[in-house]
């Protein structure tokens, strides 16, 4: 099936989507770094622009819609009035591309808060917006460890809808998975890295507080401006798209050469990417900004396996049907 993907970022969703035998002919993101990583890994179109400045009739026909967009509120009396009140809230823009498209199948995802963001008045206005096109929707949190077989602490809403009414009867979620996946299979701990990763005495003020609390190498720590977290859950804790800006939130590991920061090798590894999937020469703050902004490729890749069984499942349906009116 014909997919595109909005709001792509690194390409995960569509990369999942890939794996599971979508099609994906187009993409669009805004930012220039990330849309650099993005075309080192796929061969199809990718438009770097803003989305409100791409007309509906620029976009190819097609059948599954992919976006993971920032999460806005909205103002519902903006709402009330229609689409052109809400320019500048990038869900409309999604909505629009639907309206004006009216794919198969739309593939949102989004933070883990969505439905309870703006007392609830954000996904009422999400999901009203998608009925009103005719889409039947299901969704559900999933957490990364649960169900991706990826040892990070990462829960994100997804939200599934299909225009046609036995498709979405049929589609079901996937159930959760063993994690066998553990921080030593992503985690060098052996090999010298670039010392840039490493925190030492001469570089880093905080060191002594850094060597007195980590003393464990099969956890993750975090450094939080004052004081050193232990995640004693045996994962690496949400990835941010500000980690690697400094300060706050750091995940660190205690390795044979000393206590580090992850490469952004291992922060895409944490988000299921392979490890042959390409990295661009770009500062190290851009990839682990993309790292943080993107998605657990495995549990979309589930989710999408999921959506192509009750299309098929619905397919084989609506074929008997016909033929038992013949």
């Amino acid at each position: 099936m014909n997919t595109i993907g909005l709001f792509a970022g690194v390409g995960g969703i569509e990369l999942g989507f890939r794996n599971a035998g979508f099609n994906i002919i187009w993409a669009n993101e805004i930012d220039e770094k990330a849309s650099e990583t993005y075309r080192e890994n796929f061969d199809h179109e990718l438009v770097t622009a803003n989305i409100e400045e791409i007309d509906s009739k620029d976009i190819p026909d097609h059948d599954v819609l992919l976006a993971g967009f920032p999460c806005q509120a909205f103002s519902l009396a903006g709402y009330r009035k229609g689409f052109a009140d809400e320019r500048g809230n990038v869900f409309f823009e999604v909505a629009r591309v639907l309206r004006d498209k009216r794919p198969s199948v739309v593939f949102l995802e989004n933070v883990k808060n969505l439905v309870s963001h703006d007392k609830g008045n954000t996904f009422r206005v999400i999901q009203e917006t998608l009925e009103a096109f005719g889409y039947h929707l299901k969704h559900k949190v999933l957490n990364a460890s649960e169900y991706g077989n990826i040892p990070q602490n990462r829960e994100r809403i997804y939200i599934v809808g299909f225009q046609d009414k036995k498709a979405y009867e049929k589609f079901d979620f996937p159930d959760p998975i063993p994690l066998e996946t553990e921080l030593k299979d992503i985690i060098d701990y052996e090999t010298k890295v670039d010392d840039a990763f490493y925190y030492t005495k001469k570089k880093n003020k905080f060191y002594d507080e850094l060597e007195e609390h980590i003393k464990n190498p099969n956890t993750i720590y975090q450094w939080r401006r004052v004081y050193v977290r232990e995640n004693k859950s045996g994962l690496c804790p949400t990835l941010t798209a500000n980690m690697g800006t400094g300060g706050h939130n750091v995940p660190l590991v205690l390795t044979k050469h000393g206590i580090r920061k992850l490469t952004p090798r291992e922060t895409f590894k944490f988000q299921g990417y392979p490890e042959d999937y390409n990295l661009p020469n770009l500062a190290n703050s851009h990839l682990y900004k993309q790292a943080g902004n993107s998605v657990v490729v495995p549990v979309v890749e589930r989710i999408a396996n999921k959506i192509k069984e009750a299309l098929k499942e619905a397919e084989k349906a609506n074929d008997l049907s016909e033929e038992a009116l013949v």
